[in-house]
């Protein structure tokens, strides 16, 4: 019996930033005795919270089932103690594997060696059981394996997810620097949009706040699209159950109004994309899509304004946007009125030239950039 099935507690990784919203997600697909830590959060789940947790979740990266805890001060103790896991009860030979490890205040420092000598172990495994040995694919294996060593202590954990939840399988095309799909869905929960109120974005890009704004509205799974989860390879997983789980949540989505969510962007290239990526969940067509600049649009008076504007890595380093984001500001509040607006800088230095008084600003960090979400109510 692996650890995940003596305890059934699981580790959600996700932001620190997130992590208020992220154990209230957890909490409602069927989470308990949540406990957050570093870079993630612990919980208990049943089999049947676990399927709807990865099915569903907008927020978190990935879940993690510990199988095997020991302590672990060598590579040769790594290699004999991860020998003695069953890894048929995974996979065999015929299928594909991958490992990210990390390491922290250990005497193993460095994290892929780690992962290394885990990957070695399995192939060894199998090599002398069976003679032919399963192969790595560090793309899309058929296994996803997480070591984690901290304080000489190890922890292999199977990926439940199987691979990042943040790749929701909507964004076949991209333009510049899109946003982080799990970050999208956080600015949209922190909104707090009430799902009523029109929602637009002026600065769209390939659409990822629109496709986000609408899985929320419609309560569609996050991973819907997704084709294999890693739960399906647990010892224990149960066909007919995660078949229930499907069902239940594909009957929880609600339809949307045909006026609910629109966007534009200046350029030809992300309108084009944008809509492409929007008609794999938006099979209706019900998200409305221009090309404009945002200063030729008369009004957009009365609505939730949710958008991620031209910064630095999007537009070149050497751009300076300071006088941009004052004609934005002027933008907001001569042809704005009645709207409130949620505005996420990837550079919060030009929070200071868009003229507005800030409702509240929160921390949003989104690959290295030390970004914020500001929200603005235009009267």
């Amino acid at each position: 019996m692996y650890l995940y099935q003596k305890t059934n507690r699981y580790f959600a990784q996700v932001a620190d930033d997130v992590k208020e919203i992220a154990e209230e997600e957890l909490w409602y697909l069927g989470a308990e005795d949540i406990t957050s830590v570093y870079r993630g959060i612990y919980f208990t789940a049943t089999p049947k919270a676990l399927y709807a947790i990865n099915f569903h979740a907008r927020l978190i990266n990935r879940v993690l089932a510990p199988l095997i805890s020991f302590e672990c001060y060598s590579d040769e103790e790594l290699y004999k103690l991860a020998s003695t896991v069953q890894w048929q009860d995974f996979l065999d030979s015929s299928h594909t594997f991958a490992v990210f490890a990390s390491v922290n205040n250990s005497t193993i420092k460095h994290s892929k060696f780690a992962a290394l000598r885990l990957k070695d172990t399995i192939v060894d495994y199998f090599r002398n059981k069976t003679a032919k040995r399963p192969s790595i694919d560090t793309k899309n294996p058929d296994l996803w394996l997480n070591l984690y060593i901290e304080n000489n202590r190890a922890t292999i954990n199977l990926d439940t997810s199987g691979g990042s939840l943040h790749r929701r399988g909507y964004r076949r095309e991209t333009v510049e620097a899109p946003m982080i799909e799990t970050l999208a869905a956080a600015i949209i929960k922190y909104a707090e949009w009430d799902c009523s109120t029109p929602l637009y974005d002026p600065f769209c890009g390939s659409a990822t706040l629109l496709c986000e704004a609408l899985m929320y509205a419609s309560n569609m799974p996050a991973a819907i699209l997704r084709r294999k989860f890693g739960f399906e390879r647990l010892p224990d997983f149960n066909p007919s159950l995660w078949n229930q789980v499907k069902s239940e949540e594909l009957h929880k989505i609600v339809p949307i109004s045909k006026d609910l969510i629109a966007g534009s962007d200046i350029s030809e290239k992300a309108v084009k994309v944008a809509i492409q990526n929007c008609s794999l969940i938006d099979k209706n067509h019900f998200i409305n899509i221009n090309q404009k600049n945002i200063f030729d649009i008369e009004k957009i008076e009365g609505k939730i304004i949710i958008c991620n504007p031209p910064y630095g890595i999007r537009m070149g380093e050497e751009k300076d946007l300071s006088n941009f984001y004052k004609r934005l500001g002027d933008f907001l509040k001569q042809r704005c009125v009645g709207s409130t607006v949620f505005i996420y800088f990837g550079d919060r230095n030009y929070i200071k030239h868009i003229g507005l008084k800030p409702s509240w600003k929160r921390p949003l960090s989104s690959g290295g950039l030390d970004g914020r979400l500001v929200k603005y109510e235009l009267y």
